[in-house]
């Protein structure tokens, strides 16, 4: 869609990450990377198909960069919120090492990881304001898991 179709692709992205999480954290975790893998192949064939490496129309890439930067993370409307700001923000401005990825790594794998590196980056963001209580909160397993 445009104006914006990564924008539009990371809102679509928003019901799902929130069906990802009803399950637990490792089938989560084991979704989003597989998501992650197939869209090196995806996004690659379709730049390939499309004789553009990085088509606007292919939003796989941001869609799972969106899951990766919630991943962790209980689910609720703050989290979704800030999730999309803080990915979309990283994924347009491209801070380091997002504009290196985008500017070195080509083909299909090129494509995913300039946006799992945006995502990274908002899941820092995230972590940093569940850490200081600023409305979000790390999944109870993880927490569990840092209690032992």
């Amino acid at each position: 869609m445009r104006p914006a179709p990564g924008t539009w692709g990371t809102l679509v992205a928003v019901p799902f990450a929130w069906s990802l999480a009803q399950l637990d954290l490792v089938a989560r975790c084991s979704v989003v990377l597989s998501l992650a893998v197939a869209g090196v192949w995806i996004c690659g064939r379709a730049g390939r198909d499309l004789g553009v490496a990085d088509h606007a129309g292919v939003v796989w890439d941001e869609i799972v960069g969106y899951l990766l930067a919630v991943l962790l993370f209980t689910w609720s409307w703050r989290l979704a919120l800030f999730g999309f700001v803080l990915f979309r923000l990283f994924d347009i401005v491209k801070p380091p090492p997002v504009g290196w990825l985008d500017r070195r790594v080509h083909g299909g794998l090129g494509v995913m990881l300039d946006d799992l590196a945006a995502g990274m980056l908002a899941a820092l963001v995230l972590a940093a304001m569940a850490w200081g209580d600023w409305g979000v909160a790390f999944d109870p397993a993880l927490r569990q898991w840092w209690a032992q």
